[in-house]
């Protein structure tokens, strides 16, 4: 079927299926990546049968407002991109909310389809909604659906892509006509003023429909203006003209002020809402549900009490933690043997040396050290999905929210600190489910912080040379020293680097709901692939890099004492000698640890000639107590993994915040261990 549609957009709130249903228009035909300019997640596809449609999914979002930079992604693109077809998904049991957004898309007169999705929930809860008197008074099409079982798909598809040869699939069945909301006389009048004012300006009104851009004026001011570039839209010659039209806005602000004192956008929000209410009574019939009790608030009962909420949300961290690291070490496992099996295969089929090193060290040390997290991200991924869609993430949100909040941070942000001891990677990808670029910065930063699995053989080494009395305590002060450290710099960053107030909790609380499996599986394949693709390039490179300086000159002990990393190490000692431990050894370990802490250990057995097994023996006669703490405490802070340094690339899309990551970790790790070690020696410690 041809069609002149070739760009779909599907806005709605939160929690309305709206992933769910672009899950089903597109299959596995999914692009994933950021916005530009941000880093919110921006999800499209080619439509199922119709390869030449795109479909675009827009942040939920519950207005079209300059608030958050969901909303403002969302409106940008609608106002700027101007897709062909608008699919506004409404969650049938929560009309009243749902239709706020609606009644703003209709304002801004973009063609729209309203999928009246969850129809299954609505009919449990005997709620009987008149879709064609529905259609009717919002004068465009509504088509019911039920996005989990691909209900209504079929028809909702028609409609979107062939609008206009499909009248018996609006449920209106009438002409297409402007929706316009009355807002009272002397609103109105200032509306139609503002738009003469725009008209004379000559903006046309096929590019942007005159009395939504007089509302935005009237709501969201000069702010507006910019997002739709509106100085190019006039030119400089009429620079003048725009600065009348705001002054002539300030003018209609102060009209509007005396008249209701008040807030306007309070005013046009209220005014919005009674007509929703005015509508919802002409289409909805469902029992009063004020009184009734709810599946899920029965649930709510245990899971927000406030003596078993938090143990009970703990516990559900604990399970994603164990879900990620347990269920998949043995799949980690399995990948590094067949890595192993691979190399020495390779190590019989390639007779040259340099060649066989390449491949072995180079190439396979390089995939594997990528492919290694796979089982790691599908299991935190699968985790994290089903947490969202059963509805328990919200509830975990709140439960944490005003704790995190004294960190500045929103509640969301404890799953990725939590994830962050098992492995740095994953917890800066779960950085995701925060909502403002803000929180995920900071939080992003401060995962490093957490002491992650790759960190344990150095600090059970040194530990049991030097503290085997006190190993578990040892241990634990490190772990608290990252949990201090974090809570000092989220202070720090919240307060001067990323000033602002923590983005306030908005959050509803979905029905609990079972997971659907497809979906569940589609977004933990989506994130794990978009992961590798960001991050991929960068391991591997580090990873080629570590392997020139480790394998050359040719012919020397692979990161022996005479190779290029050796050499570098020597250069870089000075550089930790205030530091207790400024050897060739330790300097070349720490620059292994940057591909991969778990590679500190070997590595300095590589160099001290012993192998592991003697490795304690040798650091014993080299090292003192106080130099191996503070050896434990820079392995604890200082530059990330390739993999986290990668994951940081690809989540703030840019290389200036990874290297700042780089080099702030690095420099509080060197001054954290100085203070330790120094401190250490004037109380008279060894």
């Amino acid at each position: 079927m041809s069609t002149t549609v070739k760009n779909i957009a599907l806005a709605g709130n939160p929690n309305t299926g709206k992933t769910s249903l672009f899950n089903s228009l597109t299959g596995a035909k999914q692009r994933i990546g950021n916005w530009p300019g941000v880093t919110i997640e921006k999800k499209e596809g080619s439509l199922l049968n119709h390869p030449e449609v795109n479909v675009i999914d827009l942040p939920g979002t519950y207005s079209l407002g300059a608030h958050t930079e969901d909303e403002m992604v969302a409106r940008n693109f609608l106002l700027l991109e101007k897709p062909d077809t608008v699919i506004n998904v409404l969650d049938a049991t929560n009309l009243q909310r749902n239709l706020y957004l609606t009644v703003q898309l209709l304002e801004m007169g973009v063609p729209l389809i309203i999928a009246l999705n969850m129809m299954d929930e609505a009919g449990k809860n005997e709620i009987t909604i008149n879709i064609p008197k529905l259609a009717v008074l919002l004068k465009t099409p509504v088509i019911p659906t039920i996005a989990r079982t691909g209900e209504g798909l079929p028809e909702l598809i028609q409609a979107a892509v062939t609008p206009d040869k499909t009248p018996n699939l609006r449920p209106c069945n009438c002409p297409k006509q402007a929706f316009q909301l009355d807002y009272g006389e002397k609103i109105e009048a200032e509306i139609k003023m503002l738009e003469q004012v725009i008209a004379a300006l000559e903006v046309t009104p096929a590019s942007y429909p005159v009395r939504f851009m007089a509302l935005k004026l009237l709501e969201d001011g000069e702010e507006f203006l910019r997002t739709i570039h509106f100085r190019e839209t006039i030119g400089e010659a009429q620079t003048e003209e725009y600065h009348k039209l705001c002054a002539f806005r300030k003018q209609s602000l102060d009209r509007l002020q005396k008249v209701h004192g008040e807030n306007l956008t309070t005013v046009l929000i209220e005014k919005r809402y009674a007509f929703i209410d005015t509508l919802l009574k002409q289409v909805i019939i469902s029992p009063d549900l004020s009184q009734a009790i709810t599946f899920s608030d029965r649930i709510d009962r245990i899971a927000l009490n406030r003596y078993l909420g938090l143990p009970l949300f703990f516990l559900a961290i604990l399970l994603v933690f164990k879900l990620t690291f347990t269920v998949s070490s043995p799949l980690v496992g399995l990948l590094e043997e067949f890595f192993t099996r691979l190399g020495d295969l390779l190590a019989i089929l390639i007779t040259n040396d340099l060649l066989a090193s390449f491949f072995i060290e180079g190439i396979i040390g390089g995939l594997g050290g990528i492919i290694v997290f796979l089982p790691i991200i599908l299991c935190l991924f699968l985790a994290i999905s089903l947490l969202e869609n059963s509805g328990y993430m919200a509830r975990g949100a709140y439960l944490m929210d005003r704790y995190m909040r004294l960190l500045g941070l929103e509640g969301k942000a404890i799953i990725p600190l939590v994830v962050g001891f098992g492995c740095n990677v994953p917890a800066i990808l779960a950085t995701r489910t925060l909502k403002s670029s803000r929180d995920r910065l900071i939080t992003i930063f401060l995962i490093p912080f957490m002491s992650c699995g790759t960190r344990l053989p150095v600090y059970a080494l040194f530990t049991g040379v030097f503290f085997q009395e006190h190993q578990a305590l040892v241990m634990f002060s490190l772990y608290l020293l990252g949990i201090l450290l974090a809570v000092i710099t989220a202070k720090i960053f919240g307060q001067h680097l990323f000033p602002g107030e923590t983005s306030p909790l908005l959050i509803e609380l979905p029905p609990y709901r079972l997971p659907s499996l497809r979906d569940t599986l589609i977004q933990m394949g989506e994130k794990s692939l978009s992961f590798f693709k960001k991050v991929g390039t960068i391991i591997l490179t580090m990873v080629m890099i570590s392997w020139v300086l480790a394998s050359f000159p040719w012919g020397v002990e692979y990161a022996g004492p005479e190779s290029f990393m050796s050499k570098l190490g020597a250069l870089l000692a000075p550089l930790f000698a205030p530091l207790g431990f400024g050897t060739r050894e330790a300097a070349s370990a720490l620059l292994f640890g940057v591909v991969a802490k778990e590679a500190v250990v070997s590595i300095l057995g590589v160099l001290y000639g012993t192998g592991q097994e003697a490795l304690s023996t040798v650091l014993a006669m080299n090292w003192t107590a106080l130099s191996a703490y503070s050896f434990m405490v820079m392995t604890l802070l200082y530059i990330p993994c390739a993999g986290t340094i990668g994951a940081i690339k690809a989540e703030t899309g840019s290389w200036k915040w990874t290297s700042f990551a780089v080099a702030y970790t690095f420099v509080l790790a060197w001054l954290v261990a100085f203070l330790v070690y120094r401190g250490g020696l004037l109380l008279g410690l060894v």
